[in-house]
C-alpha cells in the first residue's frame, strides 16, 4: 500500500500518483477500467510517437542568492502482473480466479511505487539513473491451496537535472526524466509493463525561492514563459504563499494545490465529489463488493474506509463554503 504522506506537498503528489489508477465502481469487469494508466506515462523510445513520449521535461525559475540548492523527487507508477494460480501437486495451475469460502482473488494489473532521488546546487547538473530489475514475488492465499504470483519487468532510464543561473538573483532549473529500456514488447499494451506511469517530480530548494509560472512578477515574465514543459506542468506546492516547494504534475494544477480537509482519503478520482463516490461505494451490492475486493488491495481499502466511515464524518462530505483569493489580490 501507499506511504503515508508527511506533508501537504506529498498529500497532492499522492493523489496525481494514483489519479485514475482504478475508477468507481473499483471492479475489473467495469467498462472503465479496461483502459488503465493514462496519465504521465514515459514510454520505451520504440513506442514514442508524439503523443506518448519516452522523455518528459520539466524547467521552472529559482530567486537564489547563488548558493540555493535544489533537491528533486521523481516518482511513478511501474505496472505489476498479477497472476492467480491454483495448487496442483508439485506445480502451479494458473486461472482467472481463485474462490474460496468468502476469499476471492483475480487476475489483474497491479502498481508499485518507484521513486529517484537527484540533488544539485546552483550552477551544477547531475544525472541519476533509474534503475529497476524484473523479479517475481509469490504470495500464497486460500489456506495454502492458491498463489497470486506478481511479475515485473526491467525498467532503465535517467533523471537528469540542472539549475542554470541566468542572471544575478535568477537561475533556471531543469528536470528531464527519460526511459531507455531496450523493449521488446509486441505492442503499445505489452510496453505497459516497461513505462513510468504517472510520472511526476516534487522539486524543493533551500536558499532560495521558487518562482509561479502562472502568476510570475512583472519583471520574470519573459523568463517564466521561456521555460520549457514537456509532458509536465510545475506550480507552487505546499501551504499557501510558501515557494520552498515544486510539483511538476501531468495534472495541470493551480498554484498551492490542496485536498479537502474533508475528504476521507484517495478515491483515486480527485475530480470527483468525494460524497457522491462514497455512497456509490456504500451503494453496492455484496456481489459486487466482493467484487471490488478482489479487483485489487487498494480498491479493498476503498471499500473499508467507507464502512468505516461515522455519520458525522459522512455529513462533513455534504458541503463547505470557502473564501478564495483570486490571481493578483493582496
Amino acid at each position: 500500500m501507499p506511504a503515508p504522506c508527511h506533508d501537504d506537498v506529498e498529500r497532492v503528489a499522492e493523489s496525481v500518483l494514483y489519479e485514475g489508477y482504478l475508477l468507481w465502481p473499483y471492479r475489473r469487469s467495469a467498462l472503465k477500467n479496461r483502459q488503465r494508466w493514462t496519465f504521465g506515462g514515459v514510454y520505451p523510445e520504440r513506442f514514442a510517437d508524439g503523443t506518448d513520449r519516452a522523455a518528459i521535461e520539466t524547467q521552472c525559475l529559482v530567486e537564489t542568492d547563488g548558493a540555493a540548492r535544489i533537491d528533486v523527487t521523481v516518482r511513478f507508477l511501474q505496472v505489476v502482473e498479477r497472476r492467480v494460480a491454483r495448487v496442483a501437486g508439485e506445480r502451479l495451475a494458473f486461472v482467472d480466479e481463485i474462490v474460496v469460502g468468502d476469499e476471492r482473488h483475480l487476475a489483474w494489473d497491479e502498481a508499485v511505487e518507484r521513486t529517484v532521488h537527484a540533488s544539485v546546487a546552483d550552477g551544477e547538473t547531475a544525472e541519476t539513473p533509474i534503475v529497476v530489475d524484473g523479479d517475481t514475488a509469490t504470495e500464497w492465499v486460500a489456506h495454502g491451496t492458491g498463489a497470486i504470483v506478481r511479475s515485473w519487468r526491467s525498467l532503465r532510464g535517467t533523471v537528469d537535472v540542472e539549475a542554470e543561473p541566468l542572471r544575478q538573483g535568477i537561475s533556471r532549473v531543469a528536470v528531464r526524466i527519460a526511459n531507455t529500456t531496450t523493449s521488446d514488447a509486441a505492442s503499445r499494451d505489452a510496453a505497459l509493463r516497461e513505462t513510468l506511469v504517472s510520472t511526476h517530480a516534487i522539486l524543493r530548494v533551500a536558499g532560495g525561492a521558487f518562482v509561479s509560472l502562472m502568476d510570475p512578477p512583472p519583471s520574470l515574465a519573459a523568463d517564466a514563459a521561456a521555460c520549457r514543459n514537456v509532458g509536465l506542468w510545475p506550480v507552487l506546492a505546499g501551504r499557501e504563499g510558501d515557494r520552498h516547494a515544486m510539483l511538476a504534475s501531468p495534472v495541470i494544477l493551480y498554484d498551492w494545490p490542496r485536498i479537502a480537509p474533508e475528504s476521507p482519503g484517495d478515491l483515486f478520482d480527485a475530480t470527483e465529489i468525494d460524497q457522491l463516490l462514497v455512497l456509490s461505494v456504500l451503494a453496492l451490492t455484496e456481489d459486487e463488493q466482493r467484487e471490488m475486493r478482489a479487483s485489487d488491495p487498494r480498491a479493498g481499502a476503498i471499500l473499508d474506509r467507507c464502512a468505516r466511515l461515522t455519520d458525522a464524518e459522512r455529513a462533513r462530505l455534504h458541503g463547505a463554503i470557502r473564501s478564495f483569493r483570486a490571481l493578483g489580490d493582496p
